[in-house]
């Protein structure tokens, strides 16, 4: 680049700074409270990740306590057969909860863009929603008026067919199963709605004219619908799987209350870190092992941006 044409670029700045202002300028306020509250509670807070790398004293601060390296992993990792063993148990669980989870969200979506009438439009809508209000505690109760023992109605419909009861709550193997279930009912109707609300903004030009040559309900489905709704099915999960090393604490105790019967298949890494903290009480060890948990989550979203770029680059999430 010559001398003059750096020194015309220079020149230029301020009119293209001026005309970049007067394009986009009005977006920016309006973006600026957006960006203000995500620095204040995402990117300032990080500073306290400092936690991690101390022996944290309340009445010292976070500043003030003192520096201990790696410590505070150690915990997490000095039993490695129980740190294995939670980690494979959430990526397991989650991986489980976040295909059936899709799967059954696509598919009431597309129910409901096949439903012509808005009253039973609204009322199906208004059922397959009101699961994702309830509090796991409710969830819970439901969950025992199923799988109980003496009461539940599993087990009163196999002995009324004169089968043996399951004992299902000392039984680890069958809680895969029972958790998936249930997150399905509780979360599906509500992912929906960001499909469904993607499918009404499709172009109905081409279902008209699939319909004119003859084709199926079935083969719009899957030749139409599912291909354009690629992309967001793609961000959704690569949004999903930046949690899929967090589990949920809450639902693990209203669901079977850290039963350790079941520690086998359901204790996940926030169940092992909320009973080592319980008893220790450090709240240094519990930040270590929650940065544990976002800094895989962060790689693993991305490689599998990665992955999907490779394959289809629109539907990458950046």
């Amino acid at each position: 680049m010559s001398l003059s044409t750096a020194r015309a670029k220079r020149a230029n700045l301020p009119t293209r700074a001026g005309r970049y202002l007067r394009e986009y300028g009005p977006l920016w306020i309006l973006a600026l409270p957006a960006l203000a509250l995500l620095v204040a509670f995402s990117y300032v807070p990080m500073a306290g990740l400092v936690i991690v790398f101390k022996d944290y004293n309340f009445l010292k601060g976070i500043w003030g306590s003192p520096w201990v390296g790696l410590k505070n992993f150690e915990f997490f990792f000095y039993n490695m057969g129980n740190a294995l063993r939670a980690t494979k148990n959430t990526l397991f669980l989650n991986a489980l909860n976040m295909f059936f989870s899709t799967l059954m969200s696509i598919s009431l979506a597309i129910m409901f863009s096949e439903i012509r009438s808005k009253k039973y439009l609204k009322v199906t809508q208004t059922i397959s929603i009101f699961p994702h209000f309830l509090s796991w505690a409710v969830v819970g109760g439901i969950a025992t008026a199923f799988l109980s023992y003496d009461k539940g109605m599993i087990n009163g419909i196999i002995a009324g067919m004169g089968g043996e009861r399951l004992d299902l709550y000392n039984t680890a193997g069958y809680w895969p199963a029972i958790l998936t279930i249930f997150n399905v009912w509780k979360g599906s109707g509500y992912s929906a709605i960001v499909y469904y609300a993607t499918i009404s903004g499709f172009d109905t030009s081409y279902f008209e004219a699939a319909e004119v040559d003859g084709a199926t309900l079935w083969q719009r489905i899957i030749h139409i619908t599912i291909p354009m709704l690629a992309p967001t099915i793609c961000i959704l999960t690569l949004m999903s799987v930046g949690r899929i090393f967090y589990g949920d604490l809450s639902m693990m105790m209203s669901m079977h209350n850290l039963n350790p019967m079941l520690y086998e298949t359901t204790d996940i890494i926030d169940t092992f870190v909320y009973r080592s903290i319980t008893q220790l009480g450090d709240y240094s060890m519990s930040s270590a092992v929650s940065l544990y948990q976002s800094l895989f989550g962060f790689v693993l979203v991305l490689l599998s941006n990665y992955i999907v770029g490779k394959f289809s680059a629109e539907s990458r999430l950046f």
